[in-house]
């Protein structure tokens, strides 16, 4: 028997997918408080004070839309893998702290970094979630003895002490306009503590990585990055709109080379916005969310409707309920996939969010060359 031919390696958002993980939604709990989670969860969300296993009829709905997302990767000649779920239920511990329970393993973007033919776990800033790259040993462990040039790297998990998070955020009555105004002076829940960062806060334009400082993602998170992929030159970006800052794969989406749809209501400051325009590349506002409101118990936002699934420069994958979006991506010149995962946004996120590149075709490109 022929063993499997892997390879490892992606360089960008929208080269040719040819080989992904996606995520799965077993055993999936609504994390109990915890300083990171409790400035991400909205004041008014019904999410707050609830924490536990996710309802099983929910979960068994979100896995069949994530298992037929698979199934329609798999017929357009994409290898598909997903993670193996440990028991979320249960309570974990550091010396430093203990929590009630896990998160899950829905959102594969948040863990798994890929960088060319390296997959990095990332540091993770929730305690809820400092053993979810669990999930994913099984599959990195197969690639590693698989694809002999694959490199398997894991950031220094951090502490996560109290010292890790600003008090501030603790109060329930903060209010918006307050966090807007935190926000866009960069005071967020995260401290300089240690470096913290989330694979989701990093996207990546070849020789370039574009890294949003936020909740998730310090700047010691930064700096970390920086001098890890020291071949790459690395950007801190921030979008003072946000009151909730937390992955950037809501908020700035590269569609193809010189091409990225910005969230309207967290646009890129100006000042930041010089390196995409000095080198041709267009940034656009992205059409407006088809919903009012996100799904039940869950939460990102409604904006999760710009968090695509890009399989190549002229076709990309968008939630089916999102018409707006869709119709906006038509008129680009890109041919849409639709795919139905509404139902699964509560157990992490979209389209891009439930996936980690494995191999996309391409190699090392320098898409700004003027800096």
């Amino acid at each position: 028997m022929l063993k499997e031919k892997i390879t490892v390696s992606s360089w960008n958002e929208w080269d040719p997918l040819k080989h992904v993980i996606v995520g799965r939604a077993d055993g999936c709990c609504i994390p109990a408080p915890e300083p990171a989670l409790d400035a991400k969860v909205p004041e008014d969300s019904d999410m707050r004070g609830q924490y536990g296993p996710r309802m099983q009829d929910t979960v068994d709905k979100a896995n069949q839309l994530l298992d037929d997302f698979s199934n329609l990767l798999q017929k357009k000649g994409i290898k598909v893998d997903r993670p193996t779920p440990i028991n979320f239920n249960q309570k974990i511990a550091t010396p430093d702290w203990e929590v009630e329970s896990m998160f899950g393993c829905m959102p594969a973007r948040d863990i798994i970094l890929t960088v060319g033919n390296e997959m990095l776990e990332a540091t993770m800033s929730y305690r809820c979630r400092w053993f979810e790259y669990l999930n994913y040993r099984p599959l990195l462990q197969h690639y590693y003895n698989s694809d002999p040039n694959m490199k398997h790297e894991s950031a220094p998990k951090p502490r996560l002490t109290d010292s890790d998070y600003r008090k501030d955020y603790l109060s329930d009555k903060i209010g918006i306009q307050k966090r807007l105004e935190w926000t866009e002076k960069k005071f967020f829940v995260t401290t300089e503590e240690e470096p913290l960062f989330d694979a989701a806060d990093i996207l990546r334009f070849g020789k370039d990585l574009v890294v949003q400082h936020g909740f998730t993602t310090n700047l010691k998170g930064i700096d970390w990055i920086k001098r890890h992929y020291k071949n790459h030159r690395v950007h801190a970006v921030n979008f003072p709109g946000d009151p909730y800052p937390i992955h950037i794969d809501a908020t700035f989406t590269p569609i193809k080379p010189g091409l990225i749809i910005n969230n309207p209501q967290r646009r890129l400051p100006k000042d930041q916005r010089k390196l995409f325009e000095q080198n041709d590349w267009k940034i656009i506002d992205a059409a407006q969310p088809a919903h009012n409101s996100p799904p039940e118990l869950c939460y990102s936002s409604v904006w999760l409707s710009m968090n695509v699934l890009v399989l190549d420069p002229k076709t990309v994958c968008v939630e089916k309920s999102e018409v707006y979006q869709a119709e906006q991506l038509d008129k680009l010149g890109m041919e849409v996939v639709p795919v139905d995962l509404r139902d699964a946004y509560a157990f992490g996120g979209g389209l891009h969010c439930c996936t980690a590149d494995v191999y996309r075709e391409g190699k090392l490109e320098d898409y700004f060359p003027k800096q």
